[in-house]
């Protein structure tokens, strides 16, 4: 056979279909038992040209093939795979959902009086990492120039106290209370009137109560969990405070990050080189901690290993680690399959957040077209 025949005309080997080699290096990380290998993604388009493939980006093709669907959902996780996509384009949700999904979170702390143990500075930052329920949809950002109201902050009091002879308590974050009309300290700069009809001024300006708008009626804000423990006092301590909860996002800080955490991996796939029967099977099963292999009857008296939980494969290796076992299995990711969990910290759904993100990649989109034109 003449050296420069095109691979195209070799047998079993289709024009403008990749080779079964070539396919595996462009869409599966095969996992030996020392390191991985076709870690590498393939983009550019004449990547395949030589054999008549053509590797391009086309949306009518994207469209065919991207998914999403839901395997897992509730009140604070989700977990969904993502079919057809790259690396990048998971790995960009995974950002924006941590660093650029607005949340509100405390940002100034008034201190009233603090007698207990904690430093005030402590107990300021234990507060700032409380998550809140409250929509940040509902709100607007504050600058340093803006007045604080009803649109762009929230107002708490926490008032604790342990009586004298007393043992000692716990003060959690139930003792957090909302106050919708505002702040109601008084500023220190302004001086007291005589006239009781005159209101006093205070940090904030609210001209409306927020218990006015129907969401908050139906859901008063408060913090995500009422368990947190922000302090503990002894006999005859106090904590007096006001907490200002304002609009932000993670990459500003973490408190304003809206995930515990938002993770991805790619599908695991394992595939049988040979049939593992006998003691090499039941040797396979004990072999794997994540329980990923059983043993089926094959009904001729022969028992056979099976992958029956391969999403459950965390790509340990131990399976493949010693003796021979590479030669009967192999492990594998596919690169365009990838297992997305978002847990939220409550402040909004997980299914919202994802949403929510999918919308900021696409202000990203339209800036850079904009830019672009």
């Amino acid at each position: 056979m003449d050296e420069l025949t095109p691979i195209w005309d070799l047998p079993d080997v289709p024009k403008g279909v990749l080779p079964p080699h070539i396919d595996l290096q462009k869409t599966r990380v095969v996992c030996n038992f020392d390191a991985p290998i076709n870690t590498e993604n393939i983009q550019y388009s004449g990547a395949f040209a030589s054999i008549g493939v053509d590797n391009s980006v086309q949306l009518d093709k994207f469209k065919e093939n991207f998914k999403i669907e839901v395997i897992r959902l509730d009140e604070s996780d989700m977990e969904f795979d993502m079919i057809g996509v790259d690396a990048s384009l998971a790995n960009a949700f995974r950002r924006i959902l941590i660093a650029e999904i607005p949340t509100m979170a405390i940002e100034k702390v008034f201190m009233a009086n603090n007698t207990s143990l904690v430093q005030d500075e402590v107990l300021a930052h234990r507060l700032c990492l409380v998550p809140l329920n409250a929509d940040p949809r509902l709100f607007e950002y504050k600058s340093e120039n803006d007045e604080s109201s009803e649109k762009n902050t929230i107002v708490f009091t926490l008032h604790a106290s342990c009586t004298k002879g007393g043992s000692r308590i716990s003060v959690k974050t139930d003792e957090l209370i909302w106050l919708p009309n505002g702040s109601e300290f008084e500023l220190p700069t302004e001086k007291s009137t005589s006239d009781s009809t005159v209101k006093p001024k205070t940090y904030t300006s609210f001209t409306c109560s927020q218990d006015s708008i129907l969401e908050f009626a139906n859901n008063p804000i408060a913090p995500t969990n009422s368990n947190i423990v922000l302090a503990k006092l002894g006999p005859g301590q106090e904590i007096e405070l006001e907490a200002h909860a304002v609009k932000g996002v993670g990459k500003t800080h973490a408190k304003w990050s809206p995930v515990a955490t938002a993770w991805y991996r790619m599908l695991p796939e394992v595939v049988f080189l040979k049939d593992v029967e006998g003691k090499k099977a039941k040797e396979l099963v004990e072999k794997c901690p994540a329980k990923v292999f059983d043993i089926e009857d094959m009904g001729t008296g022969i028992k056979r290993a099976v992958a029956s939980r391969p999403r459950s494969c965390t790509l340990c290796r131990e399976c493949i680690r010693e003796g021979d076992f590479d030669q009967y299995v192999s492990l594998r990711r596919v690169k365009d399959h990838f297992i997305f969990t978002i847990e939220s910290t409550g402040a909004l759904p997980p299914e919202v957040l994802f949403t929510e993100a999918v919308k900021v990649l696409e202000d990203k989109c339209e800036r850079l077209i904009t830019e672009l034109s």
